[in-house]
């Protein structure tokens, strides 16, 4: 369906990948990862013809329609939420609107008009054979939380989270044989997530997608493509059969170039012991030869590289922890009411609930940042919280420099240790004396996580900390909770992060009430049956 053929990108005398040739086949769905910076993005801009690569070219076969996710979540801001998506299938959209317009305005006994009215039926016809947009359109709206009643406002009176799943709506109704999404789970919740999965995992053409989510990638992929080392390698099956097959090649690499390494060290003894003893030197010479012949490749590193999150408290926990009495908060309308629960030591909790259910309200309130309307929190006296907000990329600000930045929190740092702890989340040598202000959103997480190692908390509030990183900092964040002799409540729709370390679930519901569930996020679903 869409063949890739040496395809080369550089920036100047950067080469993000050279020499990449490509099928994609109907009825796939391959997974592009790879390290941030590796060229994921450009490699799916260049996919879908939206920008020119430095060498190579892109075919797709021809008559299949091409959808490609948009990040511009405001090319729309004037169109209701209907007419958004429908414009994904934009011939239907201009006939739809041009024959209501003729419906309203027209001259009936103009014969140019009844037959263009006609030419515009024959193409809706075309478009749309069962005459369900309408109903189409609603049910794709309603799954991805936006009840009908909201299906007439604005594009503009939107969030910008609210606004990228219309976008996602946009792109799926028009029903393209050939798909590219960019992290298409980006302000999605856990229900959001999950239908799509269905929806694409019902997709008959091929399909390329970029994602942070493994739980996301295991769901849907049939195929992975791994950028790195400049290069694509295709593997079979999932992000977990990719992984161990990934680690299966590195093993027997470096098994054969260590076979190789000795062979090499024998040869070379022989050469040098017996090249000047007269009777051994048709052997030395022979040997030689075959040293010369050997050929060790260097092993390459992978570009990707794990960050090391390690959270260590600096004080032993007490019996009491945390207590959530009757808290209430309201702005326009109720978003928490009466929400009582007791933190008990070895928790660790994941916060789930659809976007815009309450959960930076409910963190906020818990770590003094904002004030409840009705109840109160009671901290323990040994606790010794630390906080990862939402909004960590738009804090992370200033001139000052990284290990100067992170330099400023607590009692006053060693700046061996300052450098020490942002050398494990990946800024290493120079990279420490970058400007905070320049540094991606992506950074600026690993910078907060910098900040709550130094720290050594005993209890951890992080609303979303999975956003912008990558998916081996994600894993090494799992790991890192899971791993932590304290509590730690955590607000996320990472399936994966959840599984990693959530001991207890509390999910706010649409109605005001609250579930709270003892246990991993497999039982809870068990629990609630779904």
């Amino acid at each position: 369906m869409v063949e890739v053929n040496n395809l080369t990108m550089r920036y100047g005398e950067r080469v993000l990948f050279e020499n990449i040739n490509l099928k994609f086949d109907v009825a796939k769905r391959y997974g592009l990862i790879g390290a941030n910076g590796a060229g994921k993005t450009t490699l799916m801009k260049i996919l879908s013809k939206q920008i020119q690569p430095t060498n190579g070219n892109i075919s797709v076969q021809n008559g299949l329609r091409v959808g490609t996710l948009s990040q511009n979540q405001y090319a729309f801001e004037d169109f209701t939420l209907k007419d958004a998506v429908m414009y994904g299938n934009k011939r239907l959209y201009d006939t739809v609107k041009e024959k209501d317009d003729l419906y309203i305005n027209g001259d009936f006994e103009d014969e140019k008009v009844n037959d263009r009215l006609a030419e515009l039926e024959m193409i809706y016809a075309e478009e749309d054979p069962t005459y369900e947009v309408d109903i189409n359109i609603e049910k794709t709206l309603t799954a991805l939380g936006f009840p009908v009643e909201t299906h007439e406002d604005l594009m503009s009176s939107l969030s910008g989270g609210d606004r990228f799943k219309i976008l996602l709506a946009q792109v799926l109704y028009y029903k393209p044989e050939v798909l590219f999404l960019d992290e298409p789970t980006n302000n999605l919740d856990l229900e959001a997530i999950a239908w799509l999965e269905g929806q694409l995992k019902r997709h008959e053409g091929t399909m390329v997608v970029i994602s942070h989510d493994r739980h996301f990638l295991n769901s849907i992929c049939t195929n992975i493509l791994d950028l790195d080392f400049k290069k694509v390698r295709e593997f079979s099956g999932n992000y977990n059969d990719w992984y161990i097959a990934a680690n299966l090649v590195q093993k027997q690499q470096e098994l054969d170039r260590n076979k190789k390494l000795k062979e090499k060290e024998e040869l070379e003894a022989f050469v040098r012991r017996f090249s000047a003893n007269a009777s051994k030197a048709k052997q030395a010479t022979s040997r030689q030869k075959k040293l010369d012949k050997l050929d060790i490749e260097d092993l390459q590193s992978s570009t990707r590289r794990d960050p090391s999150i390690v959270f260590k408290a600096k004080r032993e926990i007490g019996n009491e922890i945390l207590e959530v009495e009757n808290i209430s908060k309201s702005f326009d309308e109720k978003v928490l009411d009466n929400m009582s629960f007791r933190v008990e030591k070895g928790d660790k909790i994941a916060l789930i609930g659809p976007n815009g259910i309450g959960k930076t309200t409910l963190l906020s309130i818990i770590i003094g940042d904002l004030q409840s309307d009705e109840g109160k929190i009671k901290w323990g006296a040994t606790i010794e919280p630390s906080y990862f907000p939402q909004n960590t990329t738009d804090l992370i600000d200033g001139d000052e420099l990284l290990y100067e930045w992170l330099q400023g929190f607590g009692e006053k740092k060693d700046l061996d240790e300052v450098r020490k702890c942002l050398g494990r989340m990946l800024f290493s040598g120079e990279e420490q004396k970058k400007s905070i202000k320049s540094i991606s959103g992506g950074e600026k997480h690993r910078m907060m996580l910098s900040k709550m190692m130094l720290q050594r908390g005993n209890f951890l509030v992080l609303d979303e900390p999975d956003n912008h990183l990558d998916l081996e900092a994600i894993i090494a964040l799992g790991e890192g909770l899971y791993n932590f002799g304290g509590n730690a409540i955590c607000a996320t729709h990472d399936r994966e992060l959840i599984d990693a370390f959530a001991n207890r679930i509390i999910e706010l519901k649409e109605d005001g009430s609250f579930i709270d569930f003892k246990g991993n996020y497999e039982e809870y679903k068990e629990h609630i049956g779904s």
